[in-house]
């Protein structure tokens, strides 16, 4: 396991730095509700009202909210303090009563729950594993907090992302265009630092093995474009409409569903 001390302070202070600015970057923009959008179409289809989920990396609590509000509880994690604080204001302020919980707790430490506890299906959102640099040991921590044939969510931003190679390259910015394609970079927010990895399906497949076995693949953002494209396609909200189509047509096609801005995967705890 990778101790606290050694990776996840500075990931918890990069995204304390985002976490004031966050809804307003991403959160309630047009792209990133899109994105969001294909996401929670899986989650619905996937997750019944009733089951009690574990939410990874769950930031200001979007995701956490909406699951409630289709009959799901979530015990919801975070390893930013600034990430929890917002989103259990939130809470209070949009959805008292609701069947969450917000915990600070990085997911290298997600071994801190209770040995007992066991969940319908876990779930993490837009990139947070990225940021997790021994997925192999996290993945035998989820293990033990499911069942056979329960579900396991995860979205990643991806190591080839077509709209960031032409966007940057067509700016002059090469080594933006490209800073994905070596599978690590690193992300700076103020003075703070994080590396950040960008594992491939098969690596996927390996790191979760033999616990879990991938069920489905699907990209999300594929031509819809990254959030940083915001300004942009506020002026040309046809085309994101567009975008948003050929998404439904295209994200599960091998080849397509790894070439957008992140790709969901969806796996399946394994009897041993």
């Amino acid at each position: 396991m990778t101790p606290l001390a050694m990776a996840q302070p500075r990931a918890a202070l990069v995204f304390d730095q985002m976490a004031r600015e966050y809804d307003d970057v991403f959160t309630n923009s047009m792209i990133g509700r899109a994105q969001r959008d294909a996401v929670w179409s899986v989650l619905t289809r996937v997750f019944e009202r009733g089951d009690r989920v574990l939410e990874l990396n769950c930031g200001t609590g979007e995701d956490a909210l909406f699951l409630a509000q289709n009959g799901i509880s979530v015990t919801a994690c975070d390893a930013s303090e600034q990430m929890i604080q917002i989103a259990s204001g939130r809470l209070r302020k949009e959805a008292p009563g609701a069947p969450v919980q917000f915990n600070l707790l990085p997911t290298e430490r997600i071994h801190e729950l209770q040995p007992s506890t066991q969940f319908d299906g876990i779930f993490s959102n837009f990139s947070g594993l990225n940021c997790v640099p021994n997925l192999k040991q996290t993945a035998e921590d989820l293990a033990t907090l499911l069942s056979p044939g329960t579900p396991l969510l995860v979205c990643l931003s991806t190591r080839f992302c077509i709209w960031e190679m032409l966007w940057f390259a067509l700016h002059g910015n090469f080594r933006k265009a490209f800073r994905r394609c070596s599978g690590h970079a690193t992300a700076k927010v103020g003075e703070f630092a994080v590396d950040v990895y960008y594992p491939t399906v098969r690596k996927l497949q390996t790191s979760f093995s033999p616990s879990f076995v991938l069920r489905s693949c699907a990209g999300v953002g594929v031509t819809v474009p990254p959030s940083y494209v915001e300004a942009w396609i506020r002026n040309h909200p046809k085309l994101l409409s567009m975008f948003r189509t050929i998404d439904k047509t295209i994200s599960s096609y091998p080849g397509f569903r790894v070439l957008g801005d992140h790709f969901l995967l969806h796996f399946e705890r394994v009897q041993l």
